[in-house]
């Protein structure tokens, strides 16, 4: 009866036993969840993520309800498992719409933008953090909540007998048609999903959100790039605006979406599946806070340094290996092979070019004390300037480079002319300045002293070399791919799935006897123990996850975690409504749970119609919403008195 742990005849007894089963259950529904989200990224949108990802993802409330009710073998134990049962179904709905649902509309809220401010008075403060404050979504969210609506048909449906007092025949034929109606509109949304698979994708990017990084900005490692984090273990500012200066490559104090877009395909992050415009929207949408349409170097260190410490605890326990180490050689190895490459080329370019012009055309750049000359340096800009318009035009730049025997032999002259104007030219007009040059060949010199101090330039290279230390440690050949395709890969997710779907079969019956037990020695009714206690197990992943997505404080992943909150919801109803009718039908339980039902339509039709039509959530809705938990609990009440 109690499963496999000791058996007790006390109230605390009966409380530890739930609580122990509530952690195996959520650990079964995590390796369920992990399964089904590694089946999905390996397959992508198809018929996998138009059907069973979907089922797989609300599979917990449902089978425990269907397990529960067919192990016993007594038919009124089986009405009371069901009748806890539905309470776990109707308290999880609940739940994700009244409780996770508004903490996800505190987390992710802002101010809207072009809002006018009432005066500073108390009330008036208080009127603005109401007001003034919220989120914002996209219209797929909107259709995705239509879409939640909609799987309260069935649960409505099945109110008519009730309401008109039928006999039981009419009532076994009222939920003949609603299974009818929940089975074509089950399969009609599956079908939608296979030609119009927006929601699969939006799925899709919902669970790899978590890995966007990995594929855009340079996923640090402990051992091989650990200038990113200080002695102390915190985030090495300096060295991530490095990376910035080298990521601005045209110098505009900001990268362009065409920057961004120029690493994607230089570094082939996207997937076949995934469009590179979008790729390049999710990267500006994590760190362009400002929404102008670049990011600043206060923007990427203040992103960077916010990531690395939000997921500094997770590199320690799963992204510190051999394994993660290739991931970021699949995705930066050809960015560190051609930054190699320019920058061996450009200081042995450099070296030839000072080397020339000492030989050949004015001696020494360098003074007595080994500094640079700055008279000597003049004295070369003139004879480079042929036509004395002081500015050394991409033509004269040529004809020097034209007499270098290196460049010649490596390099293709435009291609050294290109770099040198890069160096050299800092205002970006394309051509050459006295002042520019000057400052440039006293910039080369200084580099190229044994004895010069290390320059921030330096500092940068010292920066690629730890990059090429990856380069080293991997050393082999690696796929395009991001997502691991391989059989141990399909075993794996097999594995987590089967072994979720078995924890949650065998602990669906004890932990149902357990909630009774406890309901009766606490002298509850059952079915408010499995409405409160229960969901909060099989949920608590779901929950924490679409939180943490929301705190990111962007449209875009709020959107997703409002639409995921939505679609649970959807399933739960549709698959619980399911699970209900075979128990009716193999078990003769009958159908005693029109007020709960209700209660769940009454919360998914406030909830759903509310945000089908808009896209600007207010801040003070949440607490609105908030508010329907404890009032759905009030008329379960009313209805079992």
């Amino acid at each position: 009866m109690y499963g496999f742990l000791p058996c007790t005849n006390n109230i605390f007894g009966h409380l530890f036993l739930i609580l122990v089963y509530e952690y195996l259950l959520f650990h079964g529904e995590s390796y369920l969840a992990k399964g089904g989200e590694q089946m999905f990224k390996i397959l992508g949108p198809g018929i996998f993520g138009a059907s069973a990802f979907h089922i797989l993802g609300a599979l917990p409330e449902p089978l425990i309800l269907l397990v529960s009710g067919v192990v016993v073998s007594n038919r009124e134990i089986a009405q009371e498992y069901a009748f806890t049962g539905v309470g776990l179904l109707a308290g999880s709905s609940i739940l994700l719409l009244t409780l996770v649902w508004p903490t996800c509309v505190i987390a992710a809220t802002q101010e809207f933008p072009h809002h006018s401010h009432p005066s500073n008075s108390p009330h008036n403060t208080l009127q603005a953090l109401f007001t003034c404050y919220g989120i914002t979504t996209d219209l797929e969210t909107c259709y995705t909540a239509r879409i939640m609506v909609c799987s309260v048909i069935p649960l409505v449906i099945m109110q008519i007998p009730y309401l008109f007092q039928f006999s039981s025949g009419p009532r076994s034929v009222t939920l003949v048609i609603a299974l009818v109606i929940t089975s074509i509109f089950l399969f009609v949304y599956f079908v939608y999903q296979i030609f119009e698979p927006w929601v699969q994708k939006r799925r899709l990017e919902y669970v790899k959100h978590d890995h966007l990084i990995l594929k855009i900005l340079q996923h640090v490692q402990k051992n091989t790039l650990q200038r990113i984090f200080t002695k102390n273990g915190t985030p090495n500012v300096s060295a991530i605006r490095r990376l910035y200066r080298e990521l601005d490559q045209d110098g505009s104090s900001g990268i362009s979406a065409s920057e961004v877009k120029d690493l994607l395909l230089k570094n082939k992050v996207t997937e076949t599946n995934i469009d590179e415009e979008k790729e390049i929207k999710k990267v500006l949408q994590i760190f362009d806070l400002d929404g102008d349409q670049k990011i600043n170097k206060e923007e990427f260190v203040s992103g960077f340094t916010k990531w690395l410490d939000q997921t500094k605890h997770a590199f320690d326990k799963q992204y510190f290996s051999r394994k993660s180490l290739k991931h970021i050689y699949q995705v930066f190895g050809p960015w560190l092979e051609n930054k190699r490459r320019e920058r061996e080329g450009k200081k042995q370019l450099i070296s030839e070019i000072l080397r020339h012009v000492q030989s050949d055309m004015v001696g020494s750049l360098l003074t007595e004390d080994g500094k640079p000359d700055e008279h000597s340096i003049r004295e070369l800009f003139e004879k480079i300037d042929r036509n004395r318009d002081n500015f050394i035009s991409h033509s004269e730049l040529r004809e020097l480079i034209m007499n270098i025997k290196f460049v010649k032999a490596s390099m293709e002259v435009e291609e050294a002319v290109a770099l040198v104007i890069e160096e050299l030219d800092t205002d970006k007009d394309h051509i050459i300045n006295e002042e520019e040059f000057v400052a440039g060949f006293e910039k080369w010199i200084s580099s190229t002293s044994d004895h010069a101090p290390v320059t921030d330039s330096e500092s940068q290279e010292d920066m690629y070399e730890t990059w090429e230390e990856a380069d080293m440690v991997v050393g082999e050949k690696q796929s395009k791919a991001i997502v691991d395709k391989s059989i141990c890969a399909w075993f794996k997710a097999i594995i987590y799935v089967v072994l979720g779907i078995a924890m949650l079969s065998i602990l669906a019956e004890p932990l149902i006897e357990s909630v009774h037990n406890f309901s009766t020695s606490a002298g509850l009714h059952p079915f408010f123990m499995s409405f409160i206690l229960v969901p909060l197990a099989t949920n608590a992943r779901e929950a924490t996850s679409a939180i943490k997505e929301a705190s990111h404080k962007k449209p875009r992943t709020t959107s997703l975690a409002i639409s995921e909150i939505y679609g649970g919801v959807f399933m739960n109803n549709i698959l619980g409504f399911f699970a209900i009718s075979i128990l009716i039908y193999v078990r003769q339980v009958t159908w005693q749970f029109s007020a709960e039902m209700l209660v769940v339509a009454i919360v998914c039709s406030i909830s759903g119609f509310a945000a089908s039509f808009v896209t600007i959530i207010p801040l003070w809705s949440s607490f609105f919403a908030i508010l329907l938990y404890p009032l759905s609990l009030v008329l379960v009440l009313c209805s079992q008195l």
